[in-house]
C-alpha cells in the first residue's frame, strides 16, 4: 500500500505542475479570446496581437505627439491620472525602455532575516526622504504583488545575478532552480 501512495504522490510531482500550466494558459488564451467576440475560436486573440502591435508600430512611427497630448488630457483629470500613470509606469517597469527591476539585492531587515528585492529608486529628495535612504520593491512569493519598503543604503547589498531569474526564485517562494550566471546578469 505504501508503494502504491509513493507511485501515486510521484505521479503528482509530474503531471500537476503540467496540468496547473496547460489550465492556466489555455484560461488565459479563452479569457483573451474572449474579448473580441468571433465565433472562430482562436481568432480573436490573434485580432488583438495583431492590433497590439500595429498600435505599437504606429504609435513608434507617427502618434507619439499625440500620445503627448492625449497623456497631458489625462494627466489633468484627477482619478484617471492616477489610474493612467499607475498602470503604464508599472508596465514600463517590465518591458520597454524604462525596466525598473533590473537591480536585483538582499536587503538586511530586523535581526538576521534579509529579503530578495529589487532597488527602484536610489534618489527619493523629492518626497522629502534622506539621500541615505533608497526604495526597493520586495515582490510577494506566488503573487504579482509586493511591498515596497524605504530602507538606508548600507542595508542593500547588490547581487550578482539575473533579475528575471531572482523575480522568478522570489515568485515561486524560492523552490526554482537558478540558471548559472554566465547569463547576462542585468
Amino acid at each position: 500500500m505504501k508503494r502504491l501512495l509513493g507511485y501515486f504522490l510521484q505521479g503528482l510531482l509530474y503531471t500537476l505542475p503540467i496540468a496547473a500550466t496547460v489550465y492556466v494558459v489555455v484560461e488565459a488564451i479563452v479569457l483573451i479570446d474572449g474579448i473580441i467576440p468571433i465565433k472562430v475560436p482562436g481568432l480573436g486573440i490573434l485580432i488583438l496581437i495583431a492590433g497590439i502591435t500595429l498600435i505599437g508600430f504606429i504609435g513608434g512611427a507617427l502618434i507619439s505627439s499625440g500620445m503627448l497630448r492625449l497623456e497631458k488630457v489625462l494627466d489633468r483629470i484627477p482619478l484617471i491620472k492616477i489610474i493612467y500613470t499607475s498602470v503604464k509606469d508599472l508596465l514600463s517597469a517590465f518591458v520597454g525602455k524604462k525596466k525598473r527591476f533590473t537591480k536585483p539585492v538582499l536587503v538586511k531587515m530586523e535581526g538576521n532575516v534579509e529579503r530578495l528585492g529589487f532597488v527602484t529608486q536610489e534618489d527619493l529628495t523629492d518626497i522629502g526622504i534622506p539621500t541615505s535612504k533608497i526604495g526597493v520593491y520586495i515582490p510577494f512569493s506566488y503573487a504579482v504583488t509586493g511591498n515596497l519598503i524605504i530602507v538606508p543604503k548600507e542595508n542593500v547589498t547588490p547581487i550578482d545575478a539575473n533579475s528575471a531569474d531572482i523575480m522568478k526564485f522570489i515568485i515561486s517562494g524560492g523552490v526554482t532552480e537558478l540558471e548559472d550566471n554566465d547569463e547576462e546578469t542585468h
